[in-house]
């Protein structure tokens, strides 16, 4: 699943990122406070599955860890935070989102993780 989220400009799927001025703790935080946000923003409850992947924003220093997630109920629906809910094949993904965020997605497919990233923003960055 995927969702056009307001501030974003384009399709996006994970809403839970540690920001620079979020501690370790709070970064951290239980995944049913990920789940609750899910909901909140798609209306689709959802059943958090296994750490897929860890995401590092490189120019704006946000970390995502992004969990593999299953539908368990609810109905689709849009809010404050998206415009748009849709679910997308693999090619789909990789046409509609940039490199950076599609990579999350085909990262939890592919049953290799968890994976650790680094980008800018729009491009993987080579690891250091």
């Amino acid at each position: 699943m995927s969702f056009l989220g307001r501030g974003g400009g384009g399709l996006a799927g994970d809403l839970g990122e540690e920001h620079p001025d979020v501690t370790r703790a709070e970064g951290l935080q239980p995944l049913r406070t990920e789940q609750g946000h899910e909901v909140e923003a798609t209306g689709i409850h959802v059943e958090v599955d296994e750490l897929t992947g860890v995401y590092k924003n490189t120019t704006r220093g946000i970390v995502a860890q992004v969990f593999r997630c299953k539908p368990v109920g609810s109905e689709e629906r849009t809010s404050s935070e998206a415009t748009a809910v849709t679910w997308l094949t693999p090619d789909e993904v990789a046409e509609s989102m940039s490199e950076v965020y599609a990579l999350r997605f085909l990262d939890a497919l592919d049953g290799a993780g968890p994976h650790v990233r680094s980008h800018d923003g729009k491009q993987l960055t080579p690891a250091r």
